[in-house]
């Protein structure tokens, strides 16, 4: 933190550090994006849900997966600092520097086992737009490079990714921790986008090898993707194979196809049962269309609410057929059939998650925590 300071010409105030993270706990999504809930998107436009129980029972007798990798995003984000910047006059600013820890990971189905495939971690600072004040290019990556070659970072052997800067403006509802934990988990939803693109350059997905990503798809094309139309085109075709499936999400903020809001739709869901599956876009996606539906994994006599035991499913659509037409619902059924045979056996302890959770899912989620650093040993970095 001092070698930070005296770079960037500010001041360190050895701040007490502590984490910005929330308890994991079930929770609503209270969404308040702009989300328009445009028409059917499936072959076969159902009016009510759709019963799986039958073919997950055949799907389990056949004994054959098509849902082979999983993947995992996590990351831990702490205050380190505060750190003080001149500016206009001679008034001082005191801005948070934020630290962060992002893991991801991979895990692949070799018969009845889950194996690691891939694993990526970054350490990463975020710090306000003002440490450089005079928008020199490359400053921020040089920087990263002299911290690294700090005594602490080299003996655990660990280097700083990048330093990410967030802006300084904000207003009353709005902290400056809240920039920089956003900085960073748009940095970890870039190193998500570039595994999966690993994988498919390899070759690996397809229509028999299918990835479960924990969480939505709901990526922001970049600059660079959405200026090339070739590359933008590329960025959905990724995605041909991969599905979301998300623990937490906003019941209120759509309709169903019928009209009906969300919140009845998904608390009076049967066990193993799906709903209708419906179109979106979200207005900062552009125009990403996505197909989502609702599948009921527990009995909700056996959860603490309606909403725990159900997940939320993402498809992007990619063919110009899905586009036009929506997807397939037989594969819909196939592929909701494969995700409530893989729910999780048993409660986890202390996690309150557990009624939401896919099992190889959650391996993976504990696969990736495992490789990162301990809080205690993370923190005496700085």
């Amino acid at each position: 933190m001092e070698t930070l300071a005296r770079e960037t010409g500010g001041k360190s105030y050895k701040a007490h550090k502590y984490s910005l993270d929330y308890a994991e706990r079930p929770q609503i999504d209270y969404g308040d994006k702009e989300i328009i809930w445009r028409k059917a998107a499936e072959t076969v436009k159902h009016r009510k849900n759709v019963d799986l129980s039958m073919m997950c029972q055949r799907i389990a007798e056949r004994d054959n997966q098509i849902l082979s990798y999983f993947l995992d995003g996590s990351r831990r984000v702490f205050k380190v600092d505060d750190i003080a910047y001149p500016q206009s006059g001679r008034r001082s600013g005191v801005y948070p520097a934020v630290a962060g820890q992002i893991g991801v990971g991979c895990c692949k189905r070799v018969g009845r086992e889950m194996v690691p495939e891939k694993f990526r971690r970054e350490i990463v600072l975020s710090l306000p737009s003002i440490a450089d004040a005079d928008g020199v290019p490359g400053f921020f990556p040089a920087m990263a490079k002299k911290l690294s070659a700090c005594g602490s970072m080299k003996r655990a052997g660990v280097e700083f990714s990048a330093i990410l800067s967030y802006p300084t403006s904000k207003s009353e509802e709005q902290k400056y921790e809240d920039f920089a934990t956003a900085r960073i988990q748009e940095r970890m939803m870039e190193c998500e986008k570039e595994l999966v693109e690993e994988l498919v350059c390899e070759g690996k997905l397809n229509q028999n090898n299918y990835l479960i990503k924990d969480g939505s798809l709901e990526y922001k094309p970049s600059k660079k993707d959405r200026k090339n139309k070739r590359q933008y085109q590329t960025f959905k075709n990724n995605y041909n194979w991969v599905l979301g499936v998300s623990k937490n999400f906003s019941p209120e903020i759509c309709k169903d196809i019928n009209g009906r809001s969300n919140p009845g739709v998904i608390a009076e869901l049967p066990l193993y049962h799906r709903t209708p599956v419906a179109c979106y876009e979200s207005s900062i996606l552009g125009d990403v269309q996505f197909a989502i539906w609702y599948v009921r994994l527990r009995d909700q006599k056996k959860t603490l609410t309606p909403f725990d035991g159900v997940i939320k499913v993402e498809k992007i659509l990619v063919t110009d057929d899905e586009i036009s037409g929506g997807m397939d619902s037989n594969l819909v059924d196939m592929l909701s059939a494969y995700l409530i045979n893989e729910r999780s056996p048993v409660c986890y302890g202390s996690d309150l998650r557990w009624a939401n959770h896919l099992y190889p899912v959650y391996l993976t989620e504990t696969f990736v925590k495992s490789k990162c650093l301990g809080t205690a040993s993370f923190l005496h970095l700085f």
